[in-house]
């Protein structure tokens, strides 16, 4: 499909996509494999999974009764090359949709009563913003769409061969759910596009059972009928259900972005951070922050003050004691997402702003400065520290 990664990065460089029936063939190609290695398929009694949060895949009128019916003769890619009025899927990485959020937060009374109704204020990957701008710009492709799911309700509908619903924890990354009612916010889908709540459906927990598995994959893969398909959430979510979290954990995943996620009973959404629905709890909710000066910050000091080596830097941490002297670091070399903030700030002691510190001063203000951040930025969300 002659994509970078998985995806088009198109010449504006704000629009990225993925063609959807290369996520057909995938799923086709990773099948295929498991049977030729002998994969006893009859044996599995359900299924459920996790997809990319925020990409969103838009089926043409008439997709449901080819996708129902699909030959197990076919791969299914083949089956289904006709049945996206996108050929091309909005993904996470889409920055385009800036207009779109700036009229959803407007017509919602501003940024911070959108996230009270929908746990958080507009982004432009989410699909509320992503939808607003396919019908501002191509009306009659809008028009000719009879369903839309998420990359995740995508994957659970080609194994149940039906439309799935979209799952209350994913969908509550659309800036389109309420997550108090745990249904679609009529003013917000007003203000993206008109009859949108028939193209969603109904929305449903996150565990629910959805039906039998296709008769496509009995046929062609030696399925049992009695395979259950369990709604498929998002990737975030998902984590939070793998980690096996309880009320009062935190997880911090270290990667290039740096994400924090964690199970909340009492949330209080705000401009920066995310509030989705509880996948394992429905009467609950997780929180999510991210913040974009993670590891590659981490690596800058420690090739600058560690000569390259984490076994150095490692030593220096452990040579100076928590609290660091009262020295105090915010390390932030591309703007940041929570605070939008950008900079090196070093404050000593004596809480005045310093140029350097010492190399081993300078790790632990960054580590310190990273981790005391992100509590802060839980307990703005309703985080409570467990006595």
């Amino acid at each position: 499909y002659r994509t970078q990664g998985g995806v088009y990065i198109h010449s504006d460089r704000l629009t990225v996509t993925s063609p959807v029936l290369m996520w057909v063939k995938a799923l086709d190609m990773i099948l295929e494999k498991m049977k030729s290695s002998g994969f006893n398929f009859s044996q599995v009694r359900a299924m459920s999974g996790a997809g990319q949060q925020h990409g969103s895949v838009y089926w043409k009128k008439g997709s449901t009764q080819i996708l129902k019916n699909a030959s197990s003769e076919l791969p299914l890619h083949q089956s289904l090359k006709g049945c996206f009025s996108v050929s091309n899927s909005p993904i996470w990485m889409d920055s385009s949709t800036a207009s779109q959020c700036r009229a959803l937060e407007k017509a919602l009374g501003g940024a911070q009563h959108l996230a009270s109704v929908t746990g958080s204020r507009a982004y432009e990957r989410f699909t509320g913003n992503q939808i607003a701008k396919i019908y501002s710009q191509n009306p009659e492709v809008y028009k000719q769409t009879e369903r839309i799911s998420l990359v995740s309700s995508f994957a659970a509908s080609l194994f149940l061969g039906a439309y799935a619903p979209i799952d209350y924890s994913d969908g509550s990354g659309m800036n389109l759910l309420q997550i108090w009612e745990k249904a679609w916010s009529k003013p917000c889908l007003d203000a993206c596009a008109p009859g949108l709540e028939e193209k969603l459906g109904c929305p449903v927990p996150s565990h629910s059972v959805l039906g039998p598995i296709s008769p496509y994959y009995s046929q062609r893969y030696g399925f049992s009928p009695d395979c259950k398909i369990v709604a498929f959430t998002g990737d975030n979510p998902a984590s939070l259900a793998g980690m096996r979290l309880q009320e009062g954990d935190i997880a911090i995943s270290l990667g290039t972005s740096d994400t924090l996620f964690l199970w909340i009973q009492e949330p209080t959404p705000a401009l920066e951070g995310h509030i989705l629905c509880n996948p394992v709890d429905s009467q609950t909710y997780m929180a999510l922050l991210c913040f974009k000066n993670g590891s590659l910050m981490r690596e800058r000091i420690r090739d600058d003050c560690a000569s390259g080596s984490w076994d150095e830097f490692s030593k220096a941490l452990s040579s100076t004691a928590a609290g660091n002297s009262g020295n105090l670091g915010f390390y932030f070399d591309v703007m940041e997402i929570t605070p939008e903030a950008v900079g090196i700030h070093r404050f000593n002691r004596d809480n005045q702003k310093v140029s350097r510190f010492p190399k081993e001063v300078e790790i632990r203000a960054l580590i310190e400065g990273q981790f005391m951040a992100k509590r802060i930025h839980a307990e703005k969300l309703g985080y409570k520290v467990c006595k």
